[in-house]
């Protein structure tokens, strides 16, 4: 699967039109991105509203009073149709980093996205909190995605992240037999992630285009079979290292 060498490339990729990125920005220190559910839903908003080339413009409805007698919500400007600068492909939210994954459809779009969220994101996040400075922690990491294979590994990757919240030494130690379907679950109703789109449970479905990955894996139930045999695998490794450590007189 993928290994910290994945990780560990110094030179940051070329970024080029209609091609494919892994992309993982982390919190600062031992500080989470999210404390609560409306951090969570604030990072979607934001994945959505600043996925476009033109300045954000606020849509908040101002009450207006018509001849002192009728009260209106007139809108303060209108909102013009977004140019996205990213197809954003694959998604997932954790406590403390962000994985996307994403083809980049505009000349310095990722840039431009990845500097959208980090101001708006800080902003809104130093405001509430009431702090100041920074709050991701230097350049976000950057993958170039090549291939089909890479494309169905980075798949599992990022939408099985989420495991970590149960068992946070699963990568190392495997799963146990009878965490298994307990995690598949997780996983499946985990709000902050693509995933349950791809199982078609619309959790935020504009957010994310499917067709391409969905294509890519074969089909909705073949994107599940990857996931529970990674799980899988993952199970059985746990299961060798106890038999290993069963001492045969």
């Amino acid at each position: 699967m993928i290994g910290l060498e994945y990780f560990m490339s110094i030179k940051r990729p070329q970024l080029v039109n209609n091609e494919i990125y892994h992309i993982v920005t982390r919190a600062i220190e031992e500080l989470k991105l999210f404390l609560g559910q409306k951090d969570y839903l604030r990072m979607i908003h934001d994945l959505f509203e600043f996925n476009d080339e033109n300045p954000v413009i606020s849509t908040y409805r101002k009450p207006r009073r018509i001849n002192g007698t009728r009260t209106v919500l007139v809108p303060l400007k209108v909102k013009k149709k977004r140019k996205m600068l990213v197809e954003i492909l694959a998604f997932c939210l954790m406590p403390n980093h962000v994985h996307l994954l994403v083809r980049q459809l505009r000349e310095g779009g990722i840039s431009k996205f990845m500097r959208k969220i980090g101001a708006g994101y800080v902003n809104y996040y130093n405001q509430k909190y009431k702090r100041g400075g920074h709050l991701f922690r230097g350049r976000y990491r950057i993958i170039h995605i090549k291939t089909q294979e890479q494309l169905k590994t980075i798949f599992v990757y990022i939408h099985t992240n989420p495991v970590a919240i149960m068992i946070p030494s699963w990568k190392e130690n495997g799963i146990s037999g009878q965490k298994l379907q307990e995690v598949l679950k997780f996983l499946e109703n985990y709000r902050w992630s693509s995933y349950p789109d791809y199982l078609g449970k619309k959790n935020f479905p504009s957010l994310t285009s499917r067709d391409f990955l969905i294509k890519i894996m074969g089909s909705v139930k073949d994107c599940q079979e990857f996931v529970k045999g990674w799980l899988q695998f993952k199970k059985e490794i746990k299961e060798t290292a106890t038999l290993k450590e069963i001492k045969i007189d």
